[in-house]
């Protein structure tokens, strides 16, 4: 199955988790971000047929500067990457399988070897 019709497939809880890791942000910043507890959000985030209505998605997609219906579906990421390489889809694909701490740390550490990459 192609990669981007496993995109497709993710559904709502993947692609929120996704993009979560993606921003580095925790479902915490969120919570404080959307006014929408964070005990809900770690349901839409944990419990599969768990969906939030629209006007709450409507809030998750403005504050994580996505569509709607790109954490329903997965489609119109505002990051596009090239997802032909393997290396890449392996990538995204363990790092979707790490706790939110590791993929802060992940995140964290990125940055870094980003920063000092610019110093030399």
């Amino acid at each position: 199955m192609p990669f981007s019709c496993m995109l497709i497939l993710m559904g709502f809880k993947e692609n929120l988790k996704s993009e979560l890791a993606y921003k580095g942000m925790l479902v915490k910043e969120l919570a404080q971000k959307t006014g929408i507890s964070r005990h809900t959000l770690d349901n839409y985030l944990n419990v599969r047929e768990h969906l939030p209505t629209l006007e709450i998605a409507v809030k998750i997609a403005k504050a994580l500067d996505v569509s709607v219906e790109y954490l329903a579906t997965g489609n119109e990421p505002n990051h596009p990457i090239e997802l032909k390489n393997h290396d890449t889809v392996k990538l995204i694909q363990n790092f979707n399988l790490l706790s939110e701490t590791d993929r802060k740390i992940v995140i964290d550490h990125i940055a870094l070897l980003l920063k000092h990459r610019r110093k030399t």
